[in-house]
């Protein structure tokens, strides 16, 4: 009985190190990717967005007196979608008692009755000052909305500052994107897919800065110096129609992936409400909390960021998104 037992020990060890051990990438030989000089003042106008939203203006989000700090917030991501020349419109709701809102910019005289892509952020924080979660997403949504503004795609884009994604609304039906999907179905109109910028600031080229859910790591990078397309098995004609055009728009490394909801971290953002609804959705993530130690922490600051890279994944999601066919 003891030899049995010392047996099973044995294994449970074993089996604890391989899981433990698949949590890392094993790839080695993932292609490096070093950022050049570049004249478009990408990378600053980047930098000044998640300096206003993470840096002046800090945590932002419902409670207390980080309330106005959200508002801000949502005011300065509408002067900056109306400098582009598009229109927004602000989709006000109450929880807890309290107006919140949704902005969505769209161009001057789009039709609303035909399809559309989302393409969005969320602008709230957690209760730090959220540089990296999610400053950074708002501020590529920003410079994706500027220029496809000016030379617009063939598919129809609304861009989309969402409210509310973080803890106590994550995963409720008060949740900003979860609204904003339901009102658009409940209008009529027809969403054809969600593009969501979850995160895309925080990279490392060091070796084994990079981690992952248990067993997928061995087939993936150990450098976190890339950025991920998440998506899941009803999106993979959306997954497939974007990552090929990514790579061809940037030099910055693309993982994409497919996996099941139930993956921790999977649907960790705005795009699990599209996915709730039958649309096909993907997010496009620095993988939050398995690359980045200063998430939802007070050292999630402006400094910590990579912002040729920021503007890197700009230039890639800009040439996806010039991919997409436009509506039927």
């Amino acid at each position: 009985m003891k030899k049995k037992l010392s047996y099973y020990l044995l294994f449970a060890a074993a089996a604890y190190l391989v899981v433990r051990a698949s949590t890392f990438g094993w790839n080695l030989w993932s292609p490096a990717f070093e950022p050049g000089p570049r004249a478009d003042g990408a990378p600053e106008r980047l930098r000044a967005h998640v300096e206003k939203l993470a840096g002046e203006l800090g945590e932002r989000h419902f409670f207390g007196p980080r309330l106005p700090k959200l508002k801000d917030a949502g005011r300065y991501m509408t002067a900056e979608f109306g400098k582009c020349g598009l229109e927004v419109r602000r989709e006000p709701y109450i929880t807890f008692g309290v107006e919140v809102a949704n902005l969505e910019a769209l161009p001057s005289g789009a039709d609303p009755r035909a399809p559309y892509y989302v393409v969005g952020a969320h602008y709230d924080t957690a209760e730090n000052p959220g540089a990296d979660d999610n400053a950074s997403g708002a501020a590529v949504l920003l410079e994706l909305a500027c220029r496809l503004a000016k030379e617009p795609p063939a598919a129809n884009l609304r861009f989309v500052a969402f409210t509310n994604e973080e803890p106590p609304f994550f995963r409720k039906p008060s949740m900003g994107s979860a609204v904003y999907v339901s009102s658009a179905i409940a209008r009529g109109e027809r969403i054809t897919g969600g593009i969501v910028l979850e995160m895309l600031g925080y990279y490392s080229e060091e070796r084994f800065s990079q981690k992952y859910p248990p067993l997928i790591g061995p087939f993936l990078p150990d450098r976190g110096d890339f950025l991920a397309q998440v998506g899941d098995f009803g999106s993979r004609g959306l997954s497939k129609a974007l990552a090929p055009a990514f790579r061809k728009g940037t030099g910055l490394p693309l993982v994409a992936v497919t996996l099941p909801a139930f993956v921790p971290g999977v649907d960790f953002s705005d795009h699990r409400n599209f996915w709730a609804k039958d649309i096909p959705a993907v997010m496009y993530s620095d993988t939050a909390f398995y690359r980045n130690d200063n998430y939802h922490k007070d050292s999630d600051l402006p400094g910590t960021l990579d912002y040729a890279r920021m503007a890197a994944a700009a230039d890639g999601l800009e040439a996806a998104l010039r991919t997409l066919p436009p509506p039927n």
